[in-house]
């Protein structure tokens, strides 16, 4: 007769229907279609904020040279937590963030939080999503060199970052969050619309 470790407990009906929907959550993800100038990879999710997480990286690159930086990065975070965490308003929870470069008249514009804000938002809308619990901030960052670096443009990077709850009708609804989020990474990053007719690519790498 086989016997358990010391420290081990079999698992019960309920965690193992739980990991179960995870899976099937993170299938969806792993099949989800994205613009081809958005290419996510798949890296180590955080492991204490809940039970179950998956965390995908993101770069919008529209150059093919292989030395030219991405024009923006951000990333993905999916949790699961069955016990609904009471912030969360639910059981499933997005953290992301958003980075890239803007003009750097950005930098002086007292709007510029609430417009990327609005970006994030319009992105939840026009998917038709339902979620709750949305929190977040909007960062800009203006740089400028002196000296023996006084020949660089000023800079000025805006990272909102952002975190919702999303109410999900099925599980494989957690696609329309992913996708977009990627919608806003090509709204910071500049990218206009697809045109009608133009079928994106799978974006993700493992």
């Amino acid at each position: 007769m086989s016997r358990i470790p010391a420290g081990r407990s079999v698992p019960d009906a309920e965690s193992s229907r739980d990991a179960a929907l995870f899976t099937r959550a993170l299938a969806a993800l792993r099949g989800v279609t994205l613009r081809p100038e958005l290419v996510l990879e798949e890296v180590p999710a955080p492991t204490r904020l809940s039970p179950h997480a998956v965390a995908l990286s993101g770069e919008v690159v529209t150059s093919r040279d292989p030395d030219d930086e991405p024009v923006a990065t951000g990333r993905f975070v999916l949790l699961f937590d069955p016990s609904g965490p009471e912030p969360w308003e639910g059981t499933w929870r997005a953290v992301t963030y958003a980075k890239a470069t803007m003009e750097p008249e950005v930098g002086g514009d007292p709007m510029a939080g609430e417009v990327g804000w609005s970006w994030l938002m319009d992105a939840l809308g026009s998917r038709d999503l339902r979620w709750a619990a949305e929190a977040g901030t909007v960062t800009g960052v203006s740089s400028q060199s002196f000296g023996a670096l006084a020949d660089r443009e000023p800079t000025v990077e805006l990272e909102i970052r952002a975190s919702w709850t999303p109410l999900l009708d099925d599980v494989t609804d957690v696609v329309g969050h992913l996708q977009a989020w990627g919608d806003l990474m090509c709204t910071i990053a500049g990218l206009p619309p697809l045109p009608d007719g133009v079928v994106p690519l799978p974006g993700i790498r493992r």
